[in-house]
């Protein structure tokens, strides 16, 4: 797709039924919205946005705008299905009293001591993976590195037993997936059915807890069930809901994050050069992949007001889709958006959200991605990717299912 047929498309764009050619490469479309219709209303009568100046002011403004996903999720759901039940109770859809009694909890638990404590274990965990890689010359960069990083590190954080977490993965995927704008039949199905055995597997692991209490200071679930203050308890359902919660944004994003930074450094060799020969640019490295391909493509705002954006008048109650894919690339605040630059400085890149819902986890999720992929690239700085590369398939998120490389 050519950035001429994006912008002849793109006043049209339904995020329901996608154009040709968007789930794959979505960035020109995003480079048209920009440029041609930064504020879009939706058949549906959603609102699609795409300027970064609109999302960063959204997320701060948590008075006009609202994280709480009853409304919109309950026909697409079924009130009280075990998707409803999930999305509207997980920090990441929840409004003050709920969010803010979860996130306190959650960033006791993630200080810059804990994270730093969690460090080894982590370079341990990636040293095991490119130990196994070692003389196999044919491997899955995601199925054999960057999807088994996070599900380690999360399931340390909930003290879940290593030979539990083999189901981690798939019940994530599920979840994850029903947040794509458009579901067929079988996958509201399968999204429904992880939710239900997540939930029964974690009620026995709650339970072994309370029997047997870990380390609050290391183990969030020991934290989450003992609460945080007066009021801090949470619920039964909170409780399970907000570690599927933990689990699953754990995952999907730095698996992403992992994963599309092995392609672009593949696909930008002198960008890789620059880090082989200067390995303290692994930070800026992080950040440019975490712009240049965001892991988390949208968000989204429900309005709590009329408000009015470029002439629209949009009405309380409307979604609002936040395009953070298309705001990391406006030229109104990155200089030459569409070239990956691992020194990039300022980088005011969305990638994380921002505002009271930036992510919680992202100071571990960037400490993952700095040990993967710096220790990976000092490892087998000549790894190549094969033509098999698969995408996700999602919207949504951004990332590959598998990226077959030679090491």
């Amino acid at each position: 797709m050519d950035d001429f047929s994006a912008t002849l498309s793109v006043r049209h764009l339904d995020l329901m039924n996608p154009p040709d050619g968007f789930v794959d490469e979505p960035f020109p479309f995003y480079d048209a919205l920009l440029s041609d219709a930064p504020v879009l209303q939706q058949p549906d009568g959603s609102v699609l946005l795409s300027r970064h100046s609109d999302l960063d002011r959204i997320y701060r403004d948590t008075t006009l705008y609202s994280s709480d996903k009853k409304a919109a999720f309950g026909p697409k759901y079924g009130i009280g299905s075990p998707l409803f039940e999930h999305h509207t109770t997980s920090l990441v859809f929840s409004d003050p009293p709920l969010h803010t009694r979860v996130r306190k909890i959650m960033t006791s638990a993630l200080t810059p001591r804990a994270i730093a404590k969690m460090e080894p274990g982590l370079i341990d965990t990636v040293d095991i993976l490119l130990d196994r890689m070692a003389g196999k010359g044919h491997v899955d960069l995601i199925e054999d590195f960057a999807s088994t990083i996070p599900i380690q590190i999360i399931g340390n954080l909930l003290d879940v037993p290593m030979d539990e977490r083999d189901p981690l993965r798939d019940w994530s995927l599920a979840i994850l997936g029903a947040l794509e704008p458009s579901l067929t039949e079988q996958q509201m199905a399968t999204g429904h059915a992880a939710v239900t055995e997540f939930k029964e597997y974690l009620s026995d692991l709650v339970a072994r807890r309370r029997m047997k209490p870990g380390d609050p200071e290391t183990d969030v679930l020991t934290r989450l069930i003992r609460g945080e203050g007066e009021d801090g308890q949470l619920s039964e359902i909170e409780l399970l809901q907000n570690c599927i919660f933990i689990l699953n944004a754990g995952h999907e994003t730095t698996t992403n994050l992992i994963g599309n930074g092995l392609a672009l450094l593949n696909d930008y060799p002198e960008q890789r050069r620059r880090l082989l020969d200067d390995p303290d640019l692994i930070n800026p490295a992080v950040e440019e992949i975490l712009r240049f391909r965001s892991p988390n493509q949208f968000g989204n705002r429900e309005a709590t007001a009329d408000i009015e954006l470029d002439g629209l008048n949009i009405p309380k109650g409307t979604n609002l889709h936040l395009c953070i894919g298309a705001a990391n690339r406006d030229p109104a605040v990155f200089d030459d958006p569409k070239k990956f630059d691992i020194s990039r400085k300022p980088n005011r890149h969305l990638a994380f959200a921002g505002g009271p819902h930036v992510c919680v986890g992202l100071t571990l999720a960037r400490l993952e991605g700095r040990v993967a992929l710096g220790r990976f690239l000092q490892r087998y700085p000549d790894y190549r990717l094969l033509d098999e590369r698969v995408g996700g398939g999602r919207i949504r998120f951004r990332g590959y299912s598998s990226l077959p490389a030679i090491v």
